[in-house]
């Protein structure tokens, strides 16, 4: 389940990423840690998303954070890349890795769970689009437990 601070951090972040030439990728608060922890997952438009970029989001996110006094207490911030092995979850995300290599899972009617592989095509409201190998696979969306960059390839 989401925070219900999510979509106010994402409102605070999403200028401050802008204005770096950086794209706010996932916000997570992990209130089930002492002190909490904000992660912020960010992306660099432009090259690959470096030490650099993460400093300078910090930086100017946590003194947003500050002035904006929306978080209870102290906190721990922290600004990452979001990693190849991360899930797809937004049409933007989607879109953004058409053609990357991702591990689907799918749900089997058993209750056991099975992986494909294969290059992301695409997805629509009832299916996600894959090519194994130059054959066109379609799985159908309500088995997909879950879609994520394929680090092996």
């Amino acid at each position: 389940m989401t925070h219900p601070l999510i979509p106010a951090l994402f409102e605070i972040a999403n200028p401050i990423a802008r204005d770096l030439g950086l794209e706010i990728v996932e916000i997570v608060f992990q209130t089930n840690k002492r002190p909490p922890v904000l992660r912020v997952d960010i992306r660099n438009l432009d090259s690959d998303t470096g030490l650099e970029d993460c400093e300078k989001m910090s930086r100017a996110l946590e003194t947003a954070l500050d002035s904006a006094e929306i978080l209870p207490g102290a906190y721990v911030l922290e600004i990452s890349s979001p990693g190849i092995s991360r899930q797809l979850t937004t049409d933007r995300e989607f879109t953004t890795f058409k053609g990357f290599a991702v591990i689907v899972t799918t749900r089997e009617e058993d209750g056991g769970t099975k992986e494909w592989r294969g290059k992301l095509q695409g997805r629509d409201e009832g299916t996600i689009y894959l090519n194994q190998k130059g054959r066109a696979l379609e799985l159908a969306r309500p088995s997909i437990v879950s879609v994520r960059l394929d680090d092996r390839r």
